[in-house]
This record gives C-alpha cells, sequence and structure tokens, in this order.
C-alpha cells in the first residue's frame, strides 16, 4: 500500500523557515519532518511513496537525489569524479516525488496523483505532522469497517494549562499543558479507498467539499487516537518538537 504525502503548500504560518525552504524540510532534531513521517509509515511496512510536490520543490527533489550520499562518510577521486559512499544507508525506500503545481489545493493535489495510485487502497497524510498512532491498527480499522474513508481523528494539545478550582477559588488541581486540548480535529493520517478520487471534481481542499460529500453519504469513519500527535505550523509548534526530540522522548519516535 502506498503512502501519498502531501508537501507542496507555502507553510506560511512558519514563514520564519519556510522563505528559504518547504515546510516539509524544516528539520526536528536535524532531519526534515518529513522524514520523521516516514520513518513512522516505514516502521510498520509501508516504504513507498508519493510526494506530492509544489512550493519549492525543487529542493525536496534534491534532498532525495542526495541522500544515499550525504547520509554516510564519502571518498572522492578528484581524478575521475568517481564518489565511493562507506557507509550503509538504512531507508529502503521507494519515493515517488511527483510535481502539482505551486498553487494547487491539497484536493487538487490528490487528483492529480489518481495514475500514480495504482491499488485499491492508498494512505494519506500531510507533510507536517507527526504523532504515534499504530498504523497497522489504523489500516485493520479501515478493513474492518468498509467505508471509503478513514481519518485518524486526533485531540490537540492544549496551548495552555488549566485550572481546577471549588467555588471558593481553592485550586485542586494545576495541569501545565494537558495532552489534549479541546474536540477531535481531523490528524490527518487517512486510509483511503481509491475509488473515493472520484468525490474530487475541482481544485478544492480535500478537506471541504470532497470530505464533506463523503461524509454526508456515510462513507467517512473516524479512527480515535487518544495518545500523542502535534502537527508544526508555527515557530512555536515547531520548538515543542525540538524541546521532545532533544529529551530523549519523543512520542512519535517508535522505531
Amino acid at each position: 500500500m502506498k503512502v501519498v504525502i502531501l508537501a507542496g503548500g507555502m507553510g506560511t504560518r512558519l514563514a520564519e523557515e519556510t522563505v528559504t525552504r518547504p515546510k516539509p524540510l524544516v528539520e526536528v532534531g536535524g532531519r526534515p519532518i518529513i522524514w520523521h513521517i516516514m520513518k513512522h509509515y516505514a516502521h510498520y511496512g509501508f516504504k513507498e511513496f508519493i510526494v506530492a510536490l509544489g512550493y519549492k520543490g525543487e529542493m525536496i527533489k534534491r534532498y532525495f537525489q542526495d541522500y544515499f550520499s550525504m547520509n554516510g562518510s564519502i571518498s572522492i577521486s578528484l581524478a575521475d569524479g568517481r564518489t565511493s559512499v562507506h557507509d550503509e544507508v538504512k531507508e529502503d525506500w521507494l519515493v515517488h516525488l511527483v510535481e502539482t503545481g505551486l498553487y494547487t489545493n491539497t484536493g487538487g493535489r490528490i487528483k492529480k496523483l489518481e495514475n500514480w495510485i495504482e491499488d485499491d487502497t492508498f494512505m494519506l497524510t500531510y507533510g507536517d505532522g507527526v504523532c504515534n498512532v499504530d498504523i497497522n491498527e489504523l489500516v485493520q480499522f479501515h478493513q474492518n469497517n468498509g467505508k471509503l474513508v478513514t481519518v485518524t481523528a486526533v485531540r490537540p494539545p492544549a496551548r495552555f494549562g488549566s485550572l481546577n478550582f471549588t467555588d471558593g477559588g481553592l485550586i485542586t488541581e494545576f495541569v501545565e499543558k494537558p495532552l489534549s486540548g479541546g474536540g477531535w480535529i481531523n490528524g490527518g493520517f487517512f486510509v483511503i479507498a481509491r475509488e473515493a478520487l472520484r468525490y474530487i471534481e475541482a481544485d478544492v481542499p480535500w478537506e471541504s467539499e470532497p470530505l464533506r460529500n463523503i461524509a454526508a453519504d456515510g462513507q467517512l469513519v473516524a479512527y480515535r487516537h487518544g495518545d500523542f500527535w502535534q502537527c508544526m505550523d508555527t515557530y512555536r509548534e515547531l520548538k515543542i518538537l525540538e524541546t521532545y526530540w532533544k529529551s530523549g522522548e519523543a512520542p512519535w519516535k517508535v522505531w
């Protein structure tokens, strides 16, 4: 089963980083966020990826083109230009890098990948968020329900701490930053039947008419993941992910 990663957005809310590179190449712990996402899927045995490119897509192409030589010690013969890589690269992934347009919406990007998606079912996620969802359980849930689309529903981390107190104002509990904040939201990590692509009739956000119509037809089901999930929309959220990584206990590091 192939994994589609949407990696074409401009990442304007993370402009401190994305003015010089696409958001999927913004690094956490010295590795691009897209690498963390792919390591997660690969851990569960899903190692073929289709990356939908847009903004600064040439940089993502270059990253993967140079991946083999840039992730190990090398020797270069200046006499004839031959290069030898001495360290084994562990990733045995197959990565398809597909141009889907600079200003294309998420739904339009998925639709442009239709000829690349040959199997009856594929997975889809965004190139800027990590979590510790069990991908095998997610796929099994999708198969058991028999719907066209399964979305991983998550509860985003609370931005601020919370206080519980009595009517008299006596604080009974102080929680600095609860793991879960508000209600359930779309956390990405979809499993999708190829048949669902017929709901994308124009270049629109996947999250608008397509998903609304799929839901209206009773073909959208939620896999509730109550554990860790974190997107990287802002510089503050990037720093949160960096702090997790530096602690040595990044929750999404399941490999």
